[in-house]
């Protein structure tokens, strides 16, 4: 089938100056014109990730932007996902499944081992929507990755994109990122930089005017857009650690106290997204190294290396800090690898996530993992046996976890993909109820269970349960905020006009 789709490409000067996000409002705007648009990323990397339907795993951030497409997410999306295992070592996920690990002195190299996958998925998004909206990794500028590169430049030449470069100005240094990447760009590549949007300002917008000038002058090419710097959008970031761990107290004496432990190898944090618009949860993000604070609830999160992170927390003593939360009245909960962390022994036979053959766990559950070569991808349907709630989320995990007769079942899996009248289990309980993990992201998504379990921390502090404050996590309308922002800062006609230019061209 012949490509029909016009493409449009936001790089960025690097990483984190919100690419992803910015993508993801263009694709929500074109789907409100009336177009049918796509989002595409050739590779990611990132330890966020996301379960299909069809039970392929690809990064946070292109399920994210299929959500502002209105587009259930799909592996063409996303072909290529590396999650770093180590400094100098990744898990290469190549068109949803693990395909091989790849050590960092090969990676200039790897692209003859992924390009067809890549042509191959853009080809069949291209040929099937109107509009693909590609987003660029780090920097074009990588002088040291140019021959490896298959998600900037290259896949703008395969794509015959042009390209709207994004700079971060709250990091300083804008104009110079910009001018300094289109001077090491070769010449076809300069020529694709149509322009340029500036993002995360703060101030007067007039006083960034002469600046612009400037640059416009020196480069011969048009600043689309100042977007100021929010943050009462609630986007599902992958690279918004920094900034979590900022995060303020909310002001009413009643709150309670959540703190996600620090894992160097965290996965999967927007997990805990949905709990920072909640009026009576204080959530913190710890930082490295940093002691357990008094809180009422300790969560150690998902991990792409359970046993190395495992080993982290016991060198600095935050594993004896945790045990004691636990012994002390607080209520711990671990998911994915940091669940497989709460039982009493981790198992690696064949060596899939670290040298350690076999490594003790905190012992605050009667499980046992076992990690092996297959990994387990699955969106679920279960109910939580406690409360009795629905509740649906995704399984993205190398190890099985088996229970002993001190613990009980976290949840009820009445669905897996599309494989239903399964009787499962998934997670473990302890017996006093104060530990307890899980395999299933996106628990947290549901208003009514988050609710739920805010008021049973509630009720053990003996404070009044808030049942009929329900907070609304409404991703959809988080898109349209965003949307609305950015037609109110950035010239849109002209950034279509960019669009339908190169297409009259290519055609």
């Amino acid at each position: 089938m012949p490509l029909q789709a016009r493409p449009l490409m936001i790089q960025g000067t690097g990483s984190d100056v919100g690419k992803s996000v910015i993508v993801a409002g263009l694709c929500r705007i074109i789907l409100q014109d009336g177009h049918d648009v796509v989002p595409f990323k050739s590779q990611n990397m990132a330890l966020n990730s996301y379960v299909t339907r069809e039970g392929h795993e690809i990064g946070r951030a292109q399920a994210v932007q299929a959500q502002a497409c209105r587009l259930h997410p799909h592996v063409d999306m996303n072909p290529v996902l590396i999650k770093p295992s180590s400094d100098c070592k990744a898990q290469v996920v190549v068109m949803g499944k693990p395909a091989f690990d790849l050590p960092a002195e090969a990676f200039p190299t790897y692209r003859t081992r992924v390009e067809h996958f890549v042509r191959q998925a853009y080809e069949n998004l291209a040929s099937t929507h109107e509009i693909v909206v590609l987003e660029g990794a780090g920097s074009p500028a990588e002088i040291n990755l140019r021959d490896g590169d298959i998600v900037n430049m290259a896949m703008a030449e395969i794509a015959d994109a042009p390209v709207i470069l994004v700079g971060d100005i709250d990091k300083g240094g804008v104009f110079a990122s910009f001018v300094g990447t289109l001077e090491l760009l070769e010449p076809q590549e300069r020529n694709r930089i149509k322009g340029f949007i500036i993002n995360k300002f703060r101030g007067e917008r007039k006083l960034l005017a002469p600046a612009v000038d400037f640059l416009e002058r020196r480069t011969g090419r048009p600043v689309f857009g100042t977007i100021p710097y929010f943050t009462e959008i609630r986007i599902p970031e992958e690279d918004s650690l920094a900034r979590k761990a900022a995060l303020k107290k909310k002001g009413r004496n009643d709150a309670i106290d959540i703190a996600i432990v620090f894992l160097p190898h965290v996965s999967n944090f927007t997990d805990f997204d949905p709990f920072e618009a909640e009026p009576d949860v204080n959530l913190r993000y710890l930082h490295p190294g940093e002691s357990l604070p008094q809180c009422d609830v300790l969560v150690l999160p998902g991990t792409k290396s359970t046993i190395d992170d495992l080993l982290y927390l016991r060198e600095r003593g935050i594993d004896n800090q945790i045990i004691s939360f636990v012994g002390n009245g607080g209520t711990l909960i671990g998911f994915c690898g940091g669940y497989q962390m709460l039982g009493k022994r981790l198992s690696d036979p064949d060596g899939v996530e670290s040298e350690a053959r076999e490594t003790r766990g905190l012992g605050l559950l009667d499980v046992e993992t076992v990690f092996l070569k297959e990994k387990h991808l699955y969106q679920v349907e279960a109910v939580h046996a406690q409360s009795g709630l629905s509740v649906r989320g995704y399984e993205i995990h190398m190890g099985e976890t088996h229970l002993g007769l001190g613990a009980r079942p976290a949840l009820r899996l009445f669905s897996r993909n599309s494989r239903t009248g399964l009787s499962l289990d998934d997670g473990a309980v302890s017996a006093d109820g104060r530990a307890w993990g899980t395999y299933v992201h996106g628990l947290f998504d549901d208003d009514v269970f988050r609710r739920s379990f805010i008021d049973s921390i509630r009720e053990r502090k003996n404070l009044q349960p808030l049942g009929s404050v329900m907070t609304r996590y409404d991703v959809d309308l988080e898109y349209d905020k965003l949307a609305a922002l950015l037609r109110q800062n950035l010239d849109i006609d002209a950034i279509y006009r960019v669009l339908n230019a190169q297409a009259q061209r290519s055609h």
